[in-house]
């Protein structure tokens, strides 16, 4: 696989130093310690280069997916190195395409990188035309996530037809192997029975499905949480579409997941699921919002769906800056919580899904750097700590996804695509809305959004 290089004009700013790991066994880990003189740009280049790395330069190598998990040190205790992950590998897609616009990687190369991803995916495991929370990247057969969650995941379908999508927009006028590249999308997207997802025409979508345990995960999606994407899609498909009914009598609870609390001031609009008085981990505004753009952007129930995704992460950031539980480090320049690896209280490496009432002393560096749309500054702000004051808190593909201050500058040397593949999306969206504007003004999102009665004047949808 070609790497990535970095030595672009910025790359005077970037003194590199190798550090030996104590395992005698692994290569030497390459670290960027930055100036403190670099700008506000050079630096949303640099971390977007190195977020990169985690699809470009090690993506699974026979599907080119984005991995479940990507380990420096090599140790994988579950054995699944080869496993890829669809909701990551979704965020991959975008991620690739940030690359290939800032001229990051070579678009013919992306291109056919991305006509292999799309063959594996024709060929892999589909069920109802949804694809499985995992695949094994050699075979393309179901990797089963849990005993019975072994079929078709239909939210992890959802960030990855999200992906697709934007993929299909951002070729489909170009060359011929472009065009090409840009059908194999529109077959996916196509194919993908969303409708079935309904047990037979409920009115609300639910989680999964297999062929072996059938409806036995019975995990209806309802809000509010990360799966808003999953709706709009339903909605928006010409093949098995699902009406404006199943959005607001399911998603919505029948319009019941509104709220009136406030937290340091700032409504939150929507009751979280288990975690009405702060909100949910910070992923929630991040994963459905790769491709759709909140900006201005309401329904029937919601004003302006960015002002609800800008307070959640204010009221994070506020929490960590309060800091009621006195962990050491928290501040205006290191904090953000949201789902990813963590640390287990003897030490050892877990994983918990991290929010204002589930606080370990964590910080996952995904949640402040996806947050730059709503939080600019305070992103900004941790984004220069982490680089410039943290260097052991880099990697070879960019911030590890768990650190900790507290517990004397704590952290694991890995990572994870569905943390990972967020940050160069969302802070591209933040520099130039680069991909809301390829997924709002594709066809299909436009008459789905109208069809559920979303309305945005940026994108002429009334």
């Amino acid at each position: 696989m070609k790497r990535i290089t970095l030595s672009i004009a910025v790359a005077s700013l970037f003194a590199v130093s190798c550090k030996n790991s104590q395992n005698a066994k692994q290569e030497s880990i390459q670290k960027s310690v930055v100036k403190s003189n670099i700008t506000d740009e050079q630096l949303m280049d640099k971390v977007q280069m190195d977020a990169l790395k985690y699809f470009w330069d090690y993506a699974e190598p026979n599907s080119m997916l984005g991995r479940e998990r990507y380990h420096e040190d090599n140790i994988y205790p579950d054995n699944d190195k080869h496993v890829v992950t669809t909701g990551g590998s979704g965020f991959g897609l975008a991620t690739i395409l940030v690359g290939v616009e800032r001229g990051f990687v070579p678009r013919k190369e992306a291109v056919k990188r991305l006509t292999t991803m799309m063959d594996f995916l024709a060929k892999a495991d589909r069920h109802k035309g949804a694809w499985s929370h995992w695949i094994n990247g050699e075979t393309g057969k179901t990797v089963p996530f849990g005993k019975k969650d072994n079929g078709g995941d239909l939210v992890e379908t959802a960030f990855l037809t999200s992906g697709i999508l934007m993929v299909r927009e951002y070729f489909k006028n170009g060359n011929a192997e472009e065009r090409a590249l840009a059908q194999k999308c529109d077959e996916l997207w196509k194919g993908i029975q969303w409708n079935w997802y309904t047990k037979g025409g409920e009115k609300v979508l639910y989680w999964h499905w297999s062929p072996e345990y059938q409806w036995e995960m019975n995990f209806p999606l309802e809000g509010y949480n990360e799966c808003l994407i999953t709706y709009i899609l339903a909605a928006s498909s010409p093949t098995y579409s699902i009406d404006a009914e199943t959005y607001y009598k399911g998603w919505t609870r029948n319009g019941t997941y509104l709220s009136d609390k406030e937290k340091y001031g700032l409504p939150m609009y929507v009751k979280h699921n288990y975690a009405e008085e702060y909100g949910g981990p910070l992923f929630w505004a991040h994963y459905s919002y790769i491709g759709l753009d909140p900006t201005g952007l309401s329904d029937k129930l919601i004003k302006n769906y960015f002002d609800l995704n800008k307070n959640q992460v204010l009221i994070d950031y506020k929490y960590c800056v309060e800091n009621p539980k006195q962990w050491k480090g928290y501040g205006p320049d290191y904090w953000g919580l949201t789902a990813g690896y963590s640390r287990n209280k003897d030490g050892s490496v877990g994983y918990d899904a991290h929010f204002p009432q589930n606080d370990h002393g964590v910080i996952t560096p995904t949640a402040a750097l996806s947050s730059f749309p709503y939080s600019p500054k305070e992103s900004m702000d941790f984004l220069r700590f982490i680089y410039t004051q943290k260097p052991e808190f880099i990697g070879s593909a960019g911030p590890y996804d768990a650190t900790s201050i507290n517990y004397d500058n704590w952290t694991t040397p890995r990572y994870l695509a569905i943390d990972q593949g967020t940050i160069a999306p969302m802070i591209e969206n933040y520099r130039t809305g680069f991909l809301w504007k390829l997924f709002m003004n594709a066809p299909e999102i436009q008459q789905g959004l109208k069809k559920l009665s979303f309305k945005s004047e940026k994108y002429n949808i009334k």
